[in-house]
């Protein structure tokens, strides 16, 4: 696993919880759709904190259907915690870190990362895998390409609209927090 991008990410959610003053952060409670970074339920919120991965999530089957190896940056990302999305924002604007809450999150990555492909085939695109998600109204989309570790602004079904960053570290580093109530996505 890539360390580096672990650290930079363990430091985006100790620098939001600094900034909140909180130990926990908040989300909407669904006693359908469990983590174990719950840790416990006030009224209609849950309160949790980024658990690591135990095992990490595989991504073994992903790369069989590219048919070439996730980058590093890509595992390191998402098996790093289960969590809910972090809100920041950088110099281009709002940016939430899409995370996995649990298991059946992460199969639903997959499966939306297979389409993803699909249409990445079809146009004759290099794979890439969004990680995410700009202004709330906006289609934007942060991705890491598979082959360069490059973070892209991508819009659906549309080749990408330029290179953002170098590498995911260099990227989560620049990122400032926004203390606000995260989401699941």
């Amino acid at each position: 696993m890539n360390h580096k991008v672990n650290a930079a990410l363990s430091g985006l959610f100790q620098d939001a919880l600094d900034i909140s003053g909180q130990d926990s952060f908040s989300t909407s409670f669904d006693p359908s759709f469990r983590s174990e970074c719950e840790i416990h339920q006030q009224g209609d919120d849950t309160l949790w904190r980024p658990q690591p991965q135990f095992p990490i999530v595989d991504f073994s089957g992903l790369a069989n259907a590219v048919g070439s190896p996730i980058h590093p940056d890509i595992c390191a990302y998402y098996g790093s915690y289960w969590a809910g999305t972090l809100e920041s924002t950088s110099e281009e604007g709002h940016v939430s870190l899409l995370q996995l809450w649990n298991q059946d999150d992460f199969d639903r990555l997959i499966g939306n990362l297979i389409g993803h492909l699909m249409v990445k085939q079809k146009m004759k695109q290099s794979f890439t895998v969004f990680f995410a998600n700009t202004e709330p109204d906006s289609e934007f989309f942060l991705s890491i390409d598979n082959e360069s570790g490059q973070i892209l602004l991508e819009e659906p079904a549309k080749a990408p609209l330029r290179v953002v960053e170098q590498d995911l570290t260099t990227f989560l580093k620049r990122l400032t927090p926004v203390a606000t109530q995260s989401g699941i996505y």
